[in-house]
């Protein structure tokens, strides 16, 4: 079947960066049609924890977060293998709230506003060609004058257009594993805390209600040294930490079974390819201990809507929207980027780890400068 219809922009991912880009592109009064291969409300491998530069921009999309009453986190905890912790003040802080909700919260703001969402579709294609785009599901085919590619951290399209960062040969980068859980815990509700282990680390933050998110990064060699038993790692591994072997000791924990995403890399990627604007981890993701791929993700959201609408608009060449929206991505994340690579490897391995917080732990200034590194202004 064919949708005879040319969109003004096709969005095929439907997370924070997808959906916060269609409702800026709907209120600007132009056709958008977003594709997620899910069906909302679904759970995420995510931190869930978003910092306070992002306020005013989610309000401005039509969130009301006052209404939402999210925990507002201030203070950071930070633990080495060992059990040793810091604790430190964040400049900023952040709201903790749940990808369940906010993603479902979102996708209702861009329904109403007009965008066509195409849930439980998976996108096998997008090809340019004669100045506009086709995009290919198992049952449509669909045209559009711009599309943009918020498909997370990998995805068959990666695979498909073989993305450099696909074929890099394993490092500190790349094939870690993601778990998430959402818990029941005793835990201070303004503080966000990551734990260390061998190869890892995990975070634990407060959401709505009165649950928290219990997320962790590791690579995968403890997965395998686990015999592929999540349960067995986090016996034998994470609760070498004796603050995660409390947490999971003590937690009541809520789902099932936890969310799990493998293969993720932190290489670098390329925020336009195939002509298709990248947005969100899509475009390159900075390491989870950061606590700030969220924010990038919907404020890479409002770079890209400011090209495509003065492309759509006539005001810019399609090759001048690349360019800018590359430009401008890395001038507001490429250090952001580069800090979080240089934390990541001061984490994992267990000696470095417990020697860097003891470095650090007596500076609380160096542990500001780190923080805000990684982090930017309101936008």
């Amino acid at each position: 079947m064919n949708d005879e219809k040319l969109y003004d922009v096709a969005i095929v991912g439907g997370g924070l960066a997808g959906l916060a880009l269609s409702i800026q592109l709907a209120k600007a009064k132009y056709s958008v049609i977003l594709f997620e291969k899910e069906t909302y409300p679904f759970h995420r491998v995510c931190g869930e924890y978003i910092s306070l530069e992002s306020w005013d921009f989610l309000e401005g999309l039509g969130l009301d977060l006052k209404a939402l009453d999210l925990p507002v986190l201030t203070r950071l905890q930070v633990s080495a293998p060992n059990g040793k912790l810091i604790e430190h003040r964040l400049p900023l802080g952040g709201i903790g709230i749940s990808r369940f909700m906010l993603d479902h919260l979102l996708m209702q703001i861009a329904q109403a506003g007009g965008v066509i969402i195409k849930e439980s579709t998976k996108v096998d294609d997008i090809v340019f060609k004669e100045n506009e785009f086709t995009v290919t599901t198992a049952k449509e085919i669909f045209k559009a004058k711009v599309a943009c590619g918020c498909f997370g951290k990998r995805s068959n399209i990666d695979v498909k257009w073989k993305r450099p960062f696909i074929a890099q040969p394993k490092n500190k980068l790349n094939n870690y594993v993601g778990v998430k859980y959402h818990v029941k815990y005793d835990l201070d509700e303004d503080i966000i805390a990551l734990h260390n282990f061998k190869n890892g680390y995990c975070g634990i933050t407060k959401i709505e209600g009165d649950k928290y998110c219990l997320c962790y990064l590791t690579s995968a060699i403890n997965l395998q040294n686990s015999n592929g038993s999540i349960k067995e790692m986090e016996t034998n591994i994470l609760a070498a930490n004796p603050h995660l072997k409390k947490i999971f000791a003590e937690s009541e924990f809520l789902y099932e079974s936890p969310v799990v995403i493998s293969q993720i890399s932190f290489n670098k990627k390329e925020q336009v390819e195939e002509h298709v604007l990248m947005t969100g981890d899509a475009a390159g993701m900075i390491t989870p201990l950061c606590g700030n791929g969220m924010s990038m993700a919907l404020h890479g959201s409002k770079l890209a809507f400011e090209q495509i609408s003065a492309f759509l608009a006539g005001k810019i060449s399609r090759e001048k929207m690349e360019k800018q929206y590359s430009l401008q991505w890395k001038k507001n994340f490429g250090r952001r980027l580069k800090t979080g690579r240089f934390i990541q490897t001061m984490f994992g391995n267990k000696g470095v780890t417990n020697i860097f917080l003891s470095i650090v732990k007596p500076f609380p200034r160096l542990i500001n400068l780190l923080v805000k590194q990684t982090h930017g202004k309101k936008f």
